[in-house]
């Protein structure tokens, strides 16, 4: 049993990286034979980052299991149904927690799902202020919520200044996703 505190990190900002920077940590931790568990929000399409993931044992990831578009494209209907998704996958992160099984949970895009209303704040929170004193929890997205960042230990605000997207360059991909 891991007695050793556990600390949060928060990616956030509008640059891009965040998912990248979490991915990162993921790996070192899992090279240090730590079990990590890698939980994605908003996102259900492939990504060539969860094909390498594939290949580290002590990884685990769950996600969706298909792509909803945007937020902004969705219809009611699909972000109640997203936010179903999300609120057993945050359920499920926790017991899995509670279990002494995870050593650090990375939730992808948590600050966003959170701001938009497609997971339940109460699940939220409850993963966020009371998991295991020893399990690192790592969080990414735009706009964090100032009672997460009080909490945190680590604070990463990765901020674009210039982005080929704006220049009309299409997402690409094992750069982008």
């Amino acid at each position: 049993m891991n007695t050793e505190k556990g600390f949060i990190h928060i990616y956030c900002g509008d640059g891009k990286g965040k998912t990248t920077a979490a991915l990162g940590l993921a790996v070192r931790a899992a090279g240090a034979g730590k079990n990590v568990h890698f939980v994605q929000l908003l996102k259900g399409n492939p990504t060539s980052e969860l094909n390498s993931l594939k290949f580290i044992p002590n990884i685990t990831v769950d996600r969706p299991q298909k792509g909803f578009g945007f937020t902004w494209e969705m219809t009611d209907n699909q972000k109640a149904e997203l936010t179903e998704i999300h609120n057993t996958l945050l359920l499920s992160a926790f017991e899995r927690m509670a279990l002494g099984d995870t050593d650090m949970l990375i939730i992808d895009e948590f600050c966003g799902a959170y701001n938009k209303g497609l997971l339940d704040k109460k699940i939220a929170d409850r993963v966020f202020f009371e998991r295991p004193f020893s399990c690192e929890l790592v969080i990414t997205g735009r706009e964090p919520e100032e009672k997460f960042i009080e909490a945190a230990d680590y604070v990463s605000e990765i901020i674009c200044r210039k982005h080929p997207y704006a220049c009309g360059v299409p997402a690409r991909k094992g750069i982008e996703f």
